[in-house]
């Protein structure tokens, strides 16, 4: 039966640490097996978690008509995204049940990347939680510097030069959303998320105390992370399988919130420069066949075919969907 290791990644920071490189055969392990795993001793403060999840939560109690004047756009991937919104990315399947906001990284609206791609710019900031952009924004930091921290270990257990993964980040799309999951009646049918993979290189989130995450095994079954508190689950997406050919691995995962309780998230998804193509840096492992990833032509996909009645073309493969 597969599990989920929990890995105290501090001795990361000191290249001459005794457990260095324990610690990356670990994190390494992880990756390969499941593709999950729980981090602690990011430096990250449980207050700091705290006053996220508080925005969080002030942010979904705006009132309706707020929410909706802050709404997504098919320009604008940014601001609110209604409840029942998303389905699966191939348009199959009943709609997840939760509401969400929607962040990317912070560009300035006269900054000159935005002329070389139309995903960049500044986000949309509820003014009626005016803490929100400075807890957030500061919180992203101190994520960029975990995410960075495993990125490099990884690189290392892997065998290539941490340049080889860190580069890419520069002026990255890396991405964040606040998630609302209402409780879902018991015999409800559905998910608050769909089984999915992340298209991500890695997602970092701050488990919250009311559970509902669920990652499947290579039999088929669920198991739910055990993270500490204070500690913070990470996972795998499709962008590090694939630069790895294949050695690291993207799992699929799923939420489902029956506790009688709201359920707030906010992952965090790390995703490289707009022009980055993503396509192995080791020979594939046997079996492991996917084309190169455009990244800027990836994160547009993803984000036009979430709307309802669009799907996915030839030239753009999985986009996380499950097929059964």
């Amino acid at each position: 039966m597969q599990c989920i290791s929990t890995i105290d990644i501090s001795p990361l920071r000191d290249a001459g640490h005794p457990q260095r490189h324990d610690t990356i055969r670990a994190i390494l392990a992880a990756a390969e097996d499941i593709g999950f795993l729980s981090v602690t001793g990011t430096g990250v403060q449980p207050e700091t978690v705290e006053s996220v999840r508080d925005a969080v939560r002030a942010i979904f109690a705006i009132p309706e008509k707020s929410k909706w004047d802050q709404a997504i756009t098919r320009d604008n991937y940014r601001g609110y995204i209604p409840m029942g919104f998303f389905t699966p990315n191939d348009g199959s399947g009943t709609a997840d049940k939760y509401e969400g906001y929607k962040l990317h990284y912070e560009v300035a609206a006269e900054d000159p990347i935005r002329s070389d791609c139309a995903l960049y710019g500044p986000n949309r900031w509820p003014v009626e939680v005016p803490e929100a952009r400075e807890v957030i924004l500061g919180y992203w930091a101190e994520l960029d510097g975990v995410f960075h921290l495993l990125l490099g270990a990884l690189a290392e257990g892997l065998g290539l030069e941490p340049a080889a993964f860190q580069q890419p980040f520069e002026t990255p799309l890396t991405n964040m959303s606040l998630l609302h999951y209402p409780p879902q009646a018991p015999e409800e049918e559905g998910f608050g998320i769909h089984p999915h993979k992340d298209t991500d290189a890695l997602t970092i989130i701050a488990p919250d105390p009311v559970g509902g995450l669920e990652v499947q095994t290579r039999d088929g079954g669920w198991i739910t992370p055990d993270c500490p508190p204070g500690g913070f689950v990470v996972n795998i997406g499709d962008m590090l399988e694939l630069w790895s050919g294949g050695r690291l691995v993207s799992t699929p995962h799923r939420v489902v919130n029956k506790t009688g309780r709201e359920r707030y998230s906010f992952p965090y998804f790390a995703v490289p420069r707009h022009d980055v193509a993503v396509q192995p840096l080791l020979p594939p492992v046997p079996g492991f066949d996917r084309p190169a990833v455009h990244c800027g032509h990836w994160s547009a996909e993803i984000w036009r075919t979430n709307w309802p009645g669009e799907d996915a073309g030839a030239d753009t493969p999985e986009l996380g969907t499950i097929h059964s």
